[in-house]
């Protein structure tokens, strides 16, 4: 029911049915995350195409509390039209390549790995991104100082999650791609997603 077309794409944010109705009712702001865990970095976070896994994220939250700082007492989901910008797409090639340059920078900072934040948690999950959240966040101040160019506006990638499909495997349960928005103007509409009509083809 949700594609991309073009450089804007869905995003779903799974939240609690409070923060749902004041942004959709009050025109309130989506909250910045900026925890030292965040996958993606600093910014409002998105499961892009996905409103299903939105939901889910949604009520895990309510089963394990330390998922997020936010409080959810009834899960819901918002949608949101995205353009995204000049984005730090961790899809393509050359923005892998300026990670690992972020990273180089990182460790000098820091004083080498010993002193370096570490990502945790089970593979494929690491669920707490320390180590990415540092380096990422880190390339988007020094890219933001840098008057010569362009900051990023959204940063996008690909996540592994959850136990194979079967053996072997390179497919996993909860696989998505998840968007960070640093600019909220890349935001340009949000919504409340509709169910399929059954009665009708899904084009």
């Amino acid at each position: 029911m949700y594609r991309a077309i073009g450089n804007v794409v869905y995003g779903f944010h799974g939240c609690d049915i409070q923060t749902k109705e004041a942004i959709l009712k009050n025109n309130d702001f989506f909250k910045s995350s900026k925890n030292t865990y965040d996958w993606l970095g600093s910014g409002v976070y998105f499961w892009e195409n996905d409103p299903k896994r939105a939901m889910e994220f949604a009520e895990s939250v309510i089963a394990d509390k330390k998922q997020s700082k936010g409080i959810i007492t009834e899960p819901a989901v918002i949608g949101a039209v995205i353009d995204l910008g000049n984005c730090l797409d961790l899809l393509v090639r050359e923005n892998i390549e300026l990670l690992k340059e972020a990273n180089k920078a990182y460790l000098k900072m820091v004083g080498g790995e010993e002193n370096a934040r570490k990502n945790k948690g089970n593979l494929p999950d690491m669920k707490a991104r320390f180590r990415d959240c540092a380096v990422i966040n880190l390339l988007n101040q020094i890219i933001d100082q840098n008057e010569m160019v362009t900051n990023f506006d959204t940063v996008r990638g690909v996540f592994f999650e959850g136990d194979e499909l079967y053996p072997t495997a390179g497919f996993h349960e909860y696989s998505h791609i998840q968007i960070c928005v640093r600019n909220p103007n890349c935001i340009k509409a949000v919504f409340n997603p509709r169910k399929v009509d059954s009665k009708y083809r899904l084009p």
